[in-house]
C-alpha cells in the first residue's frame, strides 16, 4: 500500500553526556557536545538530533509539512522551537509518521494534532495500542511517563510505501525494542531512518515484561532485515547519524547475545537506563525521595523482583554509586541531576 504524506538554528554548546555512552566506562568530565544543526538528508527533509529523553525527529518542510516522530511531551517548547527554526509552523502539519508508540517518540502527537488536525500513521499494532488506550504497551503507565492518546488515521504494514513529498520510504517492520516498531528505508538514496531498531554503539532498553519474552529474538531478526537493506547511512532514534552500518549491527547482535546468556545484564541495563530517563523527565529529583519514588512505580519493583530477587535498596545503591562515581549523576543542593543530554 502507498500512503501520500501530503504535499537554521545555530549550534549550542552544552556540557552533557551522550546517550550512547550511558552504560560504558566513559568518563564524562569535561565532555562537551556541540549540538548538531538540522541536517537536510533529502531535499527539504531534515533530521533533528535530540538526546536520550527526547527521540530524534524529522521535518519535511513544505506548505503541507510532515513530521516523523515528535519527541517527549515534557520538552514540547524545545521541540516546537526546533521545528519553527526550519520555517515550519506546527499548526500547518499535514501528517505525523510515528515509528512506534513509546512516549519519547509520540509524546507531542496529541498536542500537534489538536493544533493542526493532522493525520497520524503508525504500525497496525501501534494503532491497536492507541485505539484501545493501552497505557502499558505505550510504556506511559509502566514507566510513569507523560503521554496522551491521539487519533490514528492510518495503519502501516511491513512493505508499505510512504511518500513524504517526492521521497518514497518503505516501511520495514522491526519488532524487538517495541512490538510495533518500524524503520523507514529510502531505496534511491540508501537512507535508513532506523528509529530504535538500530543505534550506532548500543541497543535501547529491552522491556521483556511489556514487549514479550521473545523480544530479544525478534530484535535479532529485525537486525537481519536491516542488514539485508545495505543502507548507506542510518539516522537513528537517538544519537548521531552513522555510516558504519555493519559494525553497528554486529555490536547490537553481540549485546543481545550477552543479554540472552546473562539475564541479569538485561535487568541491570534496564534499571540504569530508566533511572536516568526518570531524572530527565523530572529535571532532577530530591536525593532523599528518589528511591521512594522508584518504589512507587510498576517498572522498578517488577524489574528488581524479576532479575534480582527483590533487592530493591541494594540495586538502587549499586546503580547510584556507579553513576555518581562516573559523573553521570551528581548531587546539587540536595537534588540528584544527570549530565546526560535530554
Amino acid at each position: 500500500m502507498i500512503f501520500d504524506a501530503c504535499d537554521l538554528e545555530f549550534p549550542i554548546l552544552k556540557q552533557q553526556l551522550p546517550a550512547e555512552k550511558l552504560l560504558s566506562g566513559f568518563d564524562p568530565k569535561n565532555w562537551f557536545i556541540l549540538e548538531m544543526a538540522p541536517i537536510e538528508i533529502l531535499e527539504d527533509l531534515f533530521f533533528i538530533e535530540r538526546g536520550y529523553l527526547n527521540a530524534n525527529h524529522f521535518v519535511y518542510r513544505s506548505p503541507n509539512p510532515v513530521l516523523i516522530d515528535t519527541a517527549y511531551i515534557g520538552d514540547i517548547e524545545e521541540t516546537e522551537h526546533r521545528i519553527n527554526a526550519l520555517g515550519v509552523d506546527l499548526a500547518d502539519t499535514c501528517r505525523i509518521i510515528s515509528t512506534h508508540s513509546h512516549c519519547d517518540h509520540i509524546g507531542a502527537n496529541k498536542y500537534i494534532q489538536d493544533k493542526s488536525g493532522c493525520d497520524i500513521a503508525i504500525h497496525k499494532i501501534g494503532k491497536h495500542f492507541i485505539d484501545t488506550h493501552d497505557d502499558w504497551a505505550t510504556w506511559s503507565k509502566y514507566y510513569n511517563q507523560d503521554a496522551e492518546f491521539f487519533n490514528v488515521t492510518h495503519a502501516l504494514n511491513d512493505g508499505d510505501i510512504i511518500e513524504v513529498g517526492p521521497h518514497r520510504f518503505q516501511v520495514i517492520y522491526t519488532p524487538g525494542h517495541a512490538s510495533d516498531g518500524i524503520a523507514l528505508f529510502n531505496e534511491d538514496a540508501k537512507i535508513l531512518i532506523s528509529s530504535d531498531s538500530l543505534w550506532e554503539n548500543d541497543v535501547p532498553a529491552m522491556t521483556l515484561r511489556i514487549e514479550g519474552s521473545a523480544a530479544l529474538f525478534r530484535a535479532q531478526d529485525s537486525l537481519e532485515k536491516i542488514q539485508a537493506l545495505e543502507a548507506r547511512i542510518v539516522y537513528p532514534g537517538h544519537g548521531k547519524p552513522f555510516t558504519t552500518v555493519s559494525d553497528a549491527i554486529a555490536k547490537s547482535q553481540k549485546k543481545i547475545q550477552t543479554y540472552l546468556k546473562n539475564r541479569e545484564d538485561t535487568g541491570l541495563d534496564l534499571i540504569k537506563r530508566i533511572s536516568i530517563y526518570t531524572l530527565l523527565m523530572h529535571k532532577g529529583f530530591d536525593q532523599n525521595l528518589f528511591f521512594e519514588h522508584l518504589m512507587q512505580t510498576y517498572w522498578y519493583k517488577e524489574t528488581v523482583e524479576f532479575y534480582f530477587n527483590g533487592d530493591y535498596r541494594g540495586m538502587y545503591d549499586r546503580v547510584m554509586a556507579d553513576f555518581i562515581s562516573r559523573g553521570i549523576v551528581k548531587s546539587k543542593n540536595g537534588k540528584l541531576v544527570t549530565t546526560v543530554k535530554p
